[in-house]
């Protein structure tokens, strides 16, 4: 009887152990499979660069569904390892594309091209309201002072990535196909 549990035990952790190691698999990148960042300009990602999961980030993967479709993507944060950037690497859940977030390319025109800083990173729910809580003096404001028309109402799930500890971060969503960003802090 010791046998069978020790069999069992042993059968599991190698199971487990195996599972670990898949997703650490190296990933090519191509051009094709990068999203347009802006109309002017390509994403500089090279056929050769290769991405790792991210080790560094505590929760390195979720799932929601971001297009509405029923099926969850899975978003998951990953490092360059030519320039090591960090991005995103969003898989839909229909299995037909894979969009590429930052690694070098300014993400949604923020100003920031890597995720390192993000200790937050989970799902923004649909249905939850969201606005841009910076006015353009740069000062944070309450929802108070934000106009009905300003507040978004997620349509679906949405990325909600945020600095640990202090401010910065913001919700990642789809409109109309396109990724648009909502400040928060």
């Amino acid at each position: 009887m010791k046998i069978r549990i020790l069999l069992l035990l042993a059968l599991f952790a190698f199971s487990c152990k195996k599972e670990t190691n898949t997703e650490t698999e190296n990933l090519q990148i191509t051009p094709k499979d990068a999203v347009k960042i802006t109309s002017e300009k390509e994403p500089e990602i090279k056929k050769t660069d290769t991405i790792v999961l991210s080790t560094k980030h505590k929760t390195n993967k979720i799932l929601c569904d971001l297009d509405g479709d029923n099926l969850d993507e899975t978003v998951e944060i990953f490092r360059s390892t030519k320039n090591q950037k960090s991005g995103l690497k969003i898989t839909y859940g229909n299995g037909k594309k894979i969009d590429y977030l930052g690694f070098g390319n300014d993400i949604l025109q923020q100003g920031f091209d890597e995720i390192d800083w993000v200790g937050i990173f989970e799902k923004a729910p649909k249905n939850e309201v969201y606005y841009n809580n910076v006015n353009e003096e740069g000062e944070i404001i309450g929802e108070d002072q934000v106009k009905e028309e300003d507040k978004i109402k997620l349509q679906q799930d949405g990325i909600f990535i945020h600095a640990d500890e202090s401010c910065g971060g913001g919700v990642i969503y789809l409109k109309n196909g396109k990724y648009e960003w909502i400040q928060q802090e």
